[in-house]
């Protein structure tokens, strides 16, 4: 294949790659020193971000811009995206091969939790059907 057609065929984002010089994710941080700026401007915008998110969630909850009943799904809508912004520009957890490990980590740590308050509610449930009431324990004691 020649020179001619590798380029035909490539990736559009490679091209854009090729042209701009680099190929940066938001929150990500260039390692050869010179993105300091960058880097605090992610920063900066993460946290304006974040204030904005947990902001609008107090706004919604004392107001009633927003049908009450409706309050839960959105605050969970707001918690989401606020954990998103914070995997993206302070954690730096992007999409790009060499963030595979932490992703990796990530999920790892997402089933790990699962399975911890999974198995306490299921071992909860479990003793509060085996338990006793307290009439009968009070029944016992006598």
């Amino acid at each position: 294949m020649s020179t001619s057609d590798e380029t035909r065929f490539s990736h559009p984002a490679e091209n854009e790659q090729a042209l701009s010089g680099e190929d940066i994710a938001p929150g990500d941080e260039r390692l050869d020193g010179t993105g300091v700026a960058q880097g605090a401007r992610g920063y900066i915008i993460g946290l304006l971000l974040a204030a904005g998110l947990t902001a609008a969630s107090f706004l919604f909850v004392h107001s009633d811009l927003i049908w009450a009943p409706s309050i839960p799904t959105l605050l969970i809508v707001l918690a989401i995206s606020q954990m998103g912004v914070h995997l993206v520009f302070f954690l730096h957890i992007t999409t790009g091969p060499d963030n595979t490990n932490n992703v990796l980590a990530l999920a790892f740590g997402v089933l790990i939790v699962f399975l911890i308050i999974a198995g306490s509610l299921w071992i909860m449930a479990n003793l509060n059907s085996h338990m006793p009431s307290m009439n009968q324990v009070m029944d016992m004691q006598r």
